[in-house]
This record gives C-alpha cells, sequence and structure tokens, in this order.
C-alpha cells in the first residue's frame, strides 16, 4: 500500500480482524465485517467475494482496507461502543463529546441501535417533559461547581441544538431552545460565551454559530418567556382573587425581615407578586421562577384553600407553556416527538 510509512495502528486492532477501516488521517483499526455488518447495511457490501487478486493499494495484512473520511477520535470511540458496549455520562462536557461522536457516526452509517441509545440519553438530559426540565434546574443548583467544565449542564444549549440540527433529532431541539433563549443573543451571535469556547479544536464539538432559523427560533421564544412571566406576575398574583372557601383574614406575617399585617390572604398574594416583579431579569426562566414562588407560599401565612388553589393554577399554567414550546419552533407536540425514542 503506497505510503505505508505514513500508517499507523489504533486502537482496536485485532490480530484476528478481517477488515481494516483507514481513518482521514492514515490511522488503521482491523476490525471483523461481521461486527459491522450487524449493526449496519452500510458494510454489508464488504461481504461480498473480493477480487482474486486485489490491488495492493486496498490490501494489508490480508485484509480489505476501506477508506473512512471520519476523524479518528470519533471512529475509536464508534468502535469500541460496538465491540465493548456503550456507558453515557454527564460528568463533563468530555462526555458531551463522547456522546456526540457516536451520534453523529452512528447517524451517518445507520447504525439505529447504538443511534437510538445516543438519543435517548440526551434527550434524557436535556428533558422532554417538564419534570426533566426542573431536573436540569435542579442539577444545576446543586452539582459542585467544576472549574475546568464550568457548571452544569457542562456542554452550552446552543452545541446540543447543532447536534440535533446536524443529527436529525428533533425530540431535544425544543428544550435546548428554550434554554438557549435565556442566553442574551449578542452573545450567542458573538460566540463568546465560556462554554463555546471549551475544547475547540476537539473533532466532536459541534458548531459554536447560531443559524438564522433558530436566530429566529430565539426570538419567538424570547418573547414568548416575557409574555407568560407578566401574565403570571400579573394575573395569577397581583390580581388575584381570593378562594371561594378562604379562611383567612387578618393575617399576620413576616415579610422582608417586617411584621406586616393583611386584612386576609389576598393582600397576602398580592404582596408576593409585588415582591416578585421586581425581582425577575430578562434572563429568568418562568418555569423555575413560578416554581420558586410556589416554594414560599409556605413563609407567607396563606389559608390552605387560597394555597391549594395557587399551586393548581401556577401547575396548570407551567404545563401549558412547556406543552406550547414545540410548536413555537414548527415542530409537532411533545407526544408525537418523543415517539423517536421509541423506534
Amino acid at each position: 500500500m503506497a505510503g505505508l510509512e505514513t500508517l499507523t495502528r489504533g486502537d482496536p486492532y485485532f490480530v484476528d480482524g478481517n477488515v481494516i477501516l483507514r481513518s482521514s488521517s492514515n490511522i488503521l483499526y482491523r476490525v471483523h465485517i461481521g461486527v459491522l455488518a450487524r449493526q449496519s447495511d452500510v458494510f454489508d457490501v464488504f461481504r461480498l467475494p473480493q477480487p482474486n487478486e486485489p490491488s495492493s493499494e486496498h490490501v494489508l495484512d490480508g485484509c480489505p482496507v476501506i477508506p473512512m473520511s471520519d476523524h479518528p477520535i470519533e471512529l475509536e470511540h464508534l468502535l469500541h461502543a460496538l465491540y465493548d458496549g456503550v456507558t453515557f455520562h454527564n460528568n463533563s462536557v468530555k462526555d458531551f463529546y463522547h456522546l456526540s461522536a457516536i451520534l453523529r457516526l452512528s447517524t451517518k452509517y445507520c447504525m439505529n441501535a447504538l443511534r437510538l441509545k445516543a438519543i435517548r440519553y440526551l434527550a434524557a438530559t436535556w428533558g422532554t417533559t417538564l419534570e426533566g426540565h426542573d431536573d436540569i434546574i435542579h442539577q444545576a443548583m446543586t452539582r459542585p461547581f467544576n472549574p475546568e467544565n464550568g457548571s452544569y449542564p457542562h456542554v452550552h444549549p446552543l452545541h446540543v441544538l447543532n447536534l440535533a440540527r446536524e443529527t436529525n433529532v428533533e425530540v431535544v431541539i425544543p428544550s435546548a431552545l428554550y434554554f438557549l433563549s435565556l442566553y442574551p443573543l449578542p452573545l450567542l451571535l458573538e460566540g463568546s460565551h465560556p462554554k463555546l469556547n471549551v475544547d475547540v479544536t476537539h473533532p466532536s464539538r459541534p458548531s459554536s454559530q447560531i443559524g438564522a432559523q433558530d436566530i429566529a427560533h430565539y426570538g419567538l421564544i424570547y418573547q414568548y418567556r416575557l409574555e407568560k412571566m407578566l401574565y403570571f406576575i400579573r394575573t395569577l398574583c397581583l390580581d388575584r382573587p381570593l378562594a371561594t372557601n378562604c379562611s383567612k383574614a387578618g393575617t399576620t406575617s413576616i415579610l422582608a425581615g417586617r411584621r406586616v399585617t393583611f386584612r386576609n390572604c389576598s393582600h397576602v398574594i398580592n404582596k408576593m407578586g409585588a415582591m416578585l416583579s421586581r425581582s425577575w431579569e430578562l434572563r429568568t426562566g418562568p418555569l423555575h421562577f413560578m416554581q420558586q414562588a410556589v416554594g414560599e407560599l409556605p413563609k407567607i401565612g396563606l389559608c390552605d384553600p387560597c394555597r391549594e388553589a395557587f399551586e393548581e393554577d401556577v401547575r396548570a399554567l407551567r404545563e401549558e407553556v412547556w406543552n406550547r414550546i414545540p410548536a413555537l419552533v414548527g415542530l409537532p407536540s411533545w407526544d408525537v416527538l418523543k415517539r423517536q425514542l421509541e423506534e
């Protein structure tokens, strides 16, 4: 084979392998065509009988050599997943790059079982349910900060979005866009956020450029967040009527370190709404903000009927906000999208 001196054995390289894959940088991987073909019909063609006297340009150690356009790091991840199985993690940005490589190549080579496993893990991380969204926030707030990888989730949502676009994984796009809308647009256009500049030369790192289509989607979700935030504060808090069976009047509560007396629960929750209206910012996510407000209820002295009515209204509004996100970006409902996890 021409240029033999430039070739290097990679891992895996099995002595009993019957086919050699040559990466884009001339790293060789000797594997078994049956293992590849079992996972993908793309490799079935190499089961066909070879010419009796194949050219030395295409044979090494008695094995046909298949030139691959893939980076050796990604190819190694894929091959190790095929032979050893794969377990995904979320402990660092490197874990995301590992998943990214496997998802990209399993999509390219139609390795459906491996692709589905990667999609399910990515979807579990980024949330296809409101509970999944809440888990991301909980992890971000409770996991220790790692200076090498940043806060959890360690990867920027723009990288998740671009990987999903590249590999046609629609089920994670709404959640990625929602979290992306919490970042200032100028920073996205500049690509200057620290999470966008981790391991910039890594072959599995998705693009840090936001596409024109997703700029429009960003704007739609950004506006939607603000509308729902204002609706929550104004309608569910400031203009909220008493529950029909309110059982409390003349309430005295400690608010911001001061003893304040209110005539009834309406004044209590309206006061909370006034405080909430002063505390939110443009980057505040309404879903978490509403959940935090519910967590404050035990401190402000609402009667049980008013508290239960407020909690129910917040629960319904959070579900409405979450369920509407896919349609905002031109996608079907969550139920339809989640069928991608069952194929």
